[in-house]
């Protein structure tokens, strides 16, 4: 059963829930999407009962620490398995090669030479470039530079067994350059924010964020089927789904999705 684990859904600053990663699954083994940016990238894979042993692919999407950080604590995880003789194969990051550098120099700095010596050898880089292609767990993906104007990011695209597409544009709002890996998908992860409601309040523009009305009215130019909205503000956490829903509403009509960190979509 292939489904979307999402482990958190919140922006930078957030302190009610995680920072925005998730894993696209496919049955035991897990593609992780993102790291968020401390160790609760851990605590939020135990509680979905996602063991460390059956992640073998990470994507990092761009530099920003509350994307990359927690890659620490799964390097760290894998490499303790690996020492314990509980870890098959190996860890493969796909990401650019600023990402790469930065990984390398975090974790220099950070792990003690015991779990950095895997590197290279157990857990090892896959550097992306734009357009790019790979198969991972059986799903056809294609990486795409999302035209960033703040720090080079990438999104890809998925074509999973059932024949269904997925776009995740990372953590900036759909840009016209990727209409080809956008449009007509079954599901788009887009960020949002907050309620357009309330943008002068938490001022997404200024950030290069969206709104929920921005992202809703980009899946129905699309004609997406399903918009995942992610990557929010957290301060009023518990009315979210609605809240967020029922905005989106005004400006789409497909299946709005609003998760809460744990959730589980399928797919």
């Amino acid at each position: 059963m292939e489904s979307i684990n999402i482990l958190g859904t919140g922006s930078a600053m957030v302190t009610k829930c995680y920072n925005t990663c998730f894993t696209i699954s496919n049955g035991d083994e897990h593609f992780l999407v993102d790291t968020g940016g401390g160790n609760t990238i851990l605590s939020n894979l135990e509680k979905l009962d996602i063991n460390i042993n059956r992640i073998h692919n990470v994507f990092i999407s761009h530099r920003h620490n509350d994307h990359i950080s927690g890659i620490v604590w799964i390097i760290r995880a894998v490499a303790q398995q690996i020492i314990n003789d509980n870890y098959n194969g190996i860890l493969t990051i796909y990401c650019h090669k600023d990402n790469i550098d930065a990984i390398n120099t975090i974790t220099s700095l950070l792990l003690d030479k015991k779990f950095t010596k895997y590197i290279g050898t157990r857990i090892v880089f896959n550097e992306i470039y734009d357009k790019c292609k790979f198969t991972i767990l059986d799903w056809n993906i294609q990486f795409f530079d999302i035209r960033s104007t703040k720090q080079l990011q990438f999104g890809f695209n998925a074509i999973l067994k059932s024949g269904k597409k997925l776009t995740f544009l990372g953590d900036e709002p759909y840009n016209k350059e990727s209409f080809e890996y956008a449009n007509n998908v079954d599901y788009l992860l887009h960020e949002a924010f907050c309620l357009y409601s309330e943008k002068d309040i938490f001022k997404p523009y200024e950030k290069h964020h969206a709104t929920v009305k921005d992202a809703c009215e980009n899946a129905s130019s699309l004609n997406v089927h399903n918009i995942i909205l992610l990557h929010t503000e957290d301060k009023n956490i518990l009315n979210r789904k609605k809240l967020y829903t029922d905005e989106g509403k005004n400006f789409y009509s497909g299946n709005i999705i609003v998760p809460d960190d744990l959730d589980i979509i399928k797919l």
